[in-house]
C-alpha cells in the first residue's frame, strides 16, 4: 500500500510538471487551485489548431489531477480571448482541393466536432471552472465561457457572438449553452446582431456573477473564491457539478432519481466523517485529494 501511494504521488508530480510545458497557455497548480491562462497576447489570444488541442489536453489533465480542485481560466495581455484564429478559418478552404463532395462535408463535420469536443472538455472536467474575463471575449471565446461553471468580468469587458458578421452560424457551443444561462430574447438579439455586450449589462442579464473595476481586483477576488471552493470536500464538489449539469439537461423527476442513486453510492465517504468531526472540534476540515 505504501509503495502504491508513493507511485501515485510520483505520477501526480509528473503530471503537474508536464502541465507547465505548453506553448499557448500558462498553467500552474498551487494550493489546489489550477490557474489556466490563454497565452498568445500578441494575437489577442486567438486560437490556432495546436492551441485548441492544447486546451483540450489541459482540461483532460486537470480532470484527472488529484492536486487540482478548482480551475481559474483567464487571459494574458490586452484581451481574454478572440476565439478562432482567422488563419484557421481560412485553412478550411483547403477542403476544396478534394473533388468528392461527400469527403469534403465529412472532413468539415469532423473539424467542427473536434472544436466542439475541445470546449466540451471544459464542461466534462469534474472540477469547477471559473472564468475571469477582461476586455474582448469574442466569437469562440463566448463558446468557451459558456462551458464554464461561473463567469466574472471587468467593467471594460465585452462579449460578442461575432460569427454572424463573418457569414457563419456559431457552431461550437454558444447556441447550445448560452440560452441555458441568459434569457431567450437577449440571446436572440446577441446572436442576430453580433453587438458588443459590456460588463454592466452582462451582470444585469446574468451572464456573469460580478463585475470588477479592473483585471487585478477581479483576479484577486476570483482566486479568493477559488480558495474557498478548494477547501471543500473534493468528492462533494465533484458531485455538485455532476448534479448541476445533469439537472440542466433533464426533468426534475429524472434529476431527483439520479441524485438518490448518486448519494446512495457516494454519501458515506470519509469526507462526511471529517466534516462532522471538524464541526464538533470547531476547526477547519482537511480533506484528502
Amino acid at each position: 500500500m505504501k509503495r502504491l501511494y508513493s507511485i501515485l504521488q510520483t505520477v501526480s508530480q509528473i503530471r503537474i510538471s508536464i502541465m507547465n510545458n505548453y506553448t499557448y497557455f500558462k498553467v500552474t497548480v498551487e494550493n489546489h487551485i489550477a490557474q489556466v491562462a490563454f497565452n498568445r497576447p500578441d494575437k489577442a489570444n486567438s486560437l490556432v489548431m495546436p492551441a485548441w488541442e492544447e486546451m483540450q489536453q489541459i482540461f483532460e489533465d486537470l480532470h484527472h489531477n488529484p492536486e487540482a480542485r478548482v480551475i481559474v481560466l483567464s487571459g494574458e495581455g490586452k484581451h481574454f480571448c478572440a476565439g478562432i484564429d482567422l488563419e484557421l478559418l481560412m485553412n478550411i478552404q483547403q477542403l476544396n482541393s478534394t473533388k468528392c463532395e461527400s469527403r469534403k462535408r465529412e472532413a468539415l463535420r469532423a473539424f467542427i466536432l473536434k472544436l466542439q469536443n475541445t470546449i466540451t472538455s471544459i464542461e466534462r472536467c469534474r472540477k469547477p471552472v471559473l472564468a475571469a474575463i477582461h476586455k474582448g471575449c469574442i466569437g469562440g471565446g463566448v463558446d468557451i465561457i459558456s462551458a464554464c461553471d461561473m463567469r466574472y468580468c471587468t467593467e471594460d469587458a465585452y462579449f460578442t457572438i461575432k460569427e454572424v458578421d463573418m457569414g457563419l452560424v456559431a457552431d461550437i457551443g454558444t447556441m447550445q449553452r448560452l440560452p441555458k444561462i441568459i434569457g431567450p430574447g437577449i440571446m436572440a438579439e446577441l446572436a442576430y446582431t453580433g453587438r458588443k455586450l459590456f460588463g454592466a449589462e452582462a451582470k444585469e442579464i446574468g451572464l456573469v456573477n460580478k463585475v470588477y473595476a479592473d483585471k487585478e481586483s477581479m483576479l484577486k477576488s476570483v482566486l479568493e473564491l477559488a480558495a474557498m471552493i478548494a477547501k471543500k470536500s473534493p468528492v462533494v464538489v465533484r458531485g455538485t457539478k455532476e448534479m448541476l449539469l445533469y439537472t440542466r439537461d433533464h426533468s426534475v423527476d429524472e434529476s431527483l432519481n439520479y441524485m438518490a442513486t448518486w448519494n446512495a453510492a457516494m454519501l458515506l465517504s470519509t469526507d462526511l466523517m471529517e466534516a462532522f468531526q471538524a464541526s464538533m472540534a470547531r476547526r477547519e476540515p482537511v480533506f484528502e485529494n
